[in-house]
């Protein structure tokens, strides 16, 4: 639970999909690194991922958060569907980051369909998780 300790996100990062009116899929990452010497490690190949996304196919959009003091980063990334998100999850990359932090801490992942993108809506309900300040019924771990 997040809620003792400051949680700082990156700008709004949007994809080729930003414009789109429709049900939308969020996905909430949610890492705890064993060492804070990872973290700018993680940052850097967050960031690196981060300057692709205007490419991403499905990509709609995607904010980066940290709680530095708490050890945990992940990301909020809005996508168009299951699809899109898992080939942003197969790519050469992703998996490259993945392979090299999985044994530094442990990552839990939750999804959930909004109706159409709401900037500020999904940014709170994804803070409120983070946070353990809101409800969860309903997502997928």
């Amino acid at each position: 639970m997040l809620d003792r300790w400051p949680v700082l996100r990156s700008g709004w990062r949007p994809g080729p999909e930003s414009a789109t009116d429709g049900p939308v899929l969020v996905s909430v990452t949610d890492f705890t690194f064993t060492t804070r010497r990872d973290l700018p490690g993680i940052a850097r190949a967050a960031a690196n991922l981060r300057r692709a996304w205007p490419t991403l196919d499905g990509a709609v959009g995607l904010w980066l958060w940290t709680a530095p003091l708490a050890r945990r980063c992940g990301a909020v990334s809005v996508w168009t569907g299951e699809e899109a998100l898992h080939g942003f999850v197969g790519l050469p990359e992703h998996v490259a980051i993945m392979r090299k932090y999985r044994t530094r801490g442990t990552a839990e992942a939750t999804t959930w369909v909004a109706p159409r993108f709401d900037e500020t809506g999904i940014w709170g309900e994804a803070y409120s998780l983070l946070t353990g300040s809101g409800a969860t019924a309903g997502r997928s771990r």
